[in-house]
């Protein structure tokens, strides 16, 4: 079928939609809503397209009449069957239901108000923050329904009236759109209640709160039970930019902040925002900890966390020491995984531009990660890297430095650049190193997203693991395990001498690269000032890039 995905933004569900479809082999292409600056506009982009189906997997805006009346238009919906309104997710979230779900519904007049296509249901782990959820289950659920929705269209089928529809999560019902002010903060709640309200916040508008006289909002919380017997909205400890605080009851840990004025200032590491010089040192729960490190027999297993997947200088500094630690083990294998939600994206652009040299500390910030890169390239033992989440620019080329590099089922890799700056992180090496030169030119020039299914085909990883976190834990274990059996393990070990040997020194590579990156980072020349703004204050795109609609 010929498809056109209307969205707001090509967005990583966006990408994975538009990964899934073309590999089922549709004709898809893509139309950025905001780049049409009215309604007529758009119609004008659907006639000349003229698709057998809309799917609108991420649109905050309304479609034109003139556009659902003449071509079947779906929306994803990320509530249930009755739910309705823009703020679902930080509904359910606020109220910690239970259960949750995505809708596929034609668009009509009324907003979310159209016949049902599909609808799958989840369960809504405690604790979970807005973008989490977004990215992982309503990420799934959102492709069952495209799934559906693309079947029930190609069999002529049509969609059924909600009201006929059995609610599958009771309750639901329209819901008004929750501004900032809802998720104000009362340091004198408990730990946890804090650290749920700033869950559901998350991404946007942010949860308020008032220090010393100051309000900021704040990001990715996690609660302790630890009693301090300081007044709630004291800072009681700090690690590494996360900062602790006292509260009504246990101690609330928060790694991102951001100052709110009139608007809201850049969201940063919390001890970037907030004063906490003076906080006495004191280690941070797992779940905000930058990394966390075990190890099983011969095999070291080392978790990166990294908000949003954006990774700092000193962060990046500080992960090349954990590997260089986990690597004095007397281990065999280093498997280097992220966490279910994140794993890198590269350099911090959000602490660069918040810089009072931005040039500085883009390239110490370079430089750090390309140090973490080289640890891990050159490690004596073998070393393992798993793409957890999605991953894009130095984020995937980070993990190529490994021996091998495998993915979980589900997530959408963005093998290139697209900042205005060249790249580093090895990739003149590592991504030529695992297929070819050709295709290597062909991912980095075309900057499109693929599927971890298509980067297994094309080689660029090892192997696919299941889409359930505990499943592919389980799986990255057994992987591990097989790597270690002896004959498997003097066989690899032999592959890497010989990638060594058949390579430059990476110092040859990474000279290169940082060349081209000093010009890029202190003379501009390919616009990054202006590119890093527009990516951070999330501008609206004037126009969609013709690379990604239809060919």
């Amino acid at each position: 079928m010929k498809i056109l995905l209307l969205a707001s933004a090509f967005n990583g569900l966006t990408q994975r939609v538009w990964c899934t479809l073309r590999e089922q082999g549709h004709e898809v292409g893509v139309e950025l809503a905001p780049a049409h600056d009215a309604p007529e506009s758009l119609t004008r982009a659907v006639e000349r397209i003229d698709p057998d189906l809309i799917l609108c997997p991420f649109l905050k805006h309304r479609v034109p009449e003139e556009v659902w009346r003449r071509w079947t238009t779906v929306i994803v919906h990320p509530g249930p069957v009755g739910d309705r309104g823009p703020s679902s997710l930080d509904h359910t979230l606020l109220g910690q239901g239970p259960r949750w779900g995505v809708t596929a519904l034609s668009a009509v007049e009324e907003m979310d108000a159209g016949p049902v296509w599909a609808c799958s249901t989840f369960d809504v782990p405690e604790g979970i923050t807005k973008s989490a959820l977004y990215n992982s289950r309503v990420a799934d659920a959102a492709m069952e329904c495209v799934a559906t929705v693309v079947r029930k269209v190609q069999n002529g089928e049509r969609p059924v009236p909600a009201e006929e529809l059995p609610q599958p999560v009771p309750g639901t019902g329209e819901l008004p759109l929750l501004r900032r002010s809802a998720f104000e903060l009362d340091w004198r709640a408990s730990a946890t209640e804090l650290a749920r309200r700033i869950a559901a916040a998350d991404g946007a508008p942010g949860a308020p709160a008032v220090l010393d006289g100051r309000t900021y909002c704040l990001f990715d919380a996690a609660a302790t039970a630890e009693e301090t017997g300081a007044e709630p909205g004291t800072i009681v400890g700090r690690d590494c930019e996360a900062v602790a605080f006292a509260t009504g009851r246990g101690t609330l840990w928060v790694g991102y902040a951001a100052l709110l004025q009139k608007k809201r200032g850049p969201k940063l590491p919390a001890a970037m925002v907030i004063d906490a010089t003076s906080a006495p040192f004191k280690p941070a729960p797992e779940a905000v900890a930058e990394s966390v490190y075990r190890r099983e027999g011969d095999v070291g297993y080392l978790a990166i966390r990294s908000y949003n997947g954006a990774m700092h200088t000193e962060q990046c500094r500080r992960l090349t020491g954990a590997v260089e630690k986990a690597l004095t083990e007397d281990t065999r294998i280093l498997v280097i995984t992220g966490t279910e939600h994140a794993f890198s994206n590269g350099i911090h652009l959000g602490v660069i531009d918040a810089a009072a040299d931005p040039a500085a500390e883009a390239w110490d910030n370079i430089n750090a990660i390309d140090e973490l890169c080289l640890a891990i390239a050159q490690a004596d033992q073998l070393t393992v890297a798993a793409f957890s989440a999605n991953a894009g620019a130095g984020g995937v080329m980070a993990a190529l430095c490994a021996d091998v590099t495998v993915a979980r089922d589900g997530i959408v890799l963005n093998p290139y650049y697209d900042m205005g700056i060249f790249g580093s992180e090895l990739h003149t090496w590592s991504v030529a190193n695992r297929v070819g030169e050709p295709t290597a030119d062909r991912l980095l020039g075309e900057k499109l997203p693929i599927s971890a299914a298509e980067a297994k085909q094309i080689g660029l990883i090892g192997a696919v693991g299941p889409r359930d976190w505990d499943e592919f834990q389980n799986w990255l274990r057994a992987v591990a395990i097989g790597y270690n059996e002896p004959v498997t393990r003097g066989r690899m070990f032999a592959a890497k001498a010989r990638r060594r040997a058949e390579s430059k020194p990476l110092s040859y590579y990474q000279t290169i690269e940082l060349a081209e990156m000093a010009r890029d980072m202190f003379d501009d020349r390919h616009g990054f000032d202006a590119k890093r703004r527009a990516f951070l204050g999330k501008a609206a795109p004037t126009e969609t890039p013709e690379k990604l609609r239809f060919r």
